[in-house]
């Protein structure tokens, strides 16, 4: 089956997918069960994550080659090191002077194909570990930007 989820908060995309197949097999009384998440979202996102089960697994990779929107709240006049709420505000500015054609004309440097430095603060993985954990160890890693 492909199931969908609404991930909560501080759940790790691999949380879910354990917590899924332990209730599978705990219900159906199945030994083994493939499962497997079709993109991770980060501990601090929440949203759809995609898990698969038993020979749907094999769709995995389609379902990650679908387009995507993101959705999320923002708040100006402030920054956090992690750019999310895993760390606090560090900074903060005047935003009297920002209007809503600023905003709008700001929103058109992200539609269609754009260069992106993924944040430290990341599930990418790079030699094997998550950027997070680079970045919650303080370590210093370089990214390549990504389309």
């Amino acid at each position: 089956q492909i199931l969908l989820f609404d991930k909560p908060l501080d759940w790790t995309s691999f949380q879910l997918v354990n917590k899924v197949r332990w209730l599978i097999k705990r219900n159906f009384r199945i030994k083994k069960i493939k499962v497997g998440h079709a993109g991770t979202l980060d501990p601090l996102a929440s949203g759809l994550l995609i898990l698969c089960t038993g020979k749907s697994t094999k769709l995995i990779e389609s379902l990650q080659g679908q387009e995507k929107e993101y959705t999320g709240t923002f708040t100006l006049g402030a920054t956090t090191p992690s750019y999310d709420m895993e760390t606090e505000v560090d900074r903060e500015f005047p935003i009297d002077h920002i209007t809503s054609e600023d905003i709008l004309n700001a929103t058109k440097a992200f539609s269609g194909d754009i260069q992106q430095q993924p944040p430290v603060f990341s599930a990418l993985k790079k030699d094997g570990k998550r950027l997070y954990e680079y970045a919650r160890s303080g370590e210093e890693v370089h990214i390549p930007t990504r389309t």
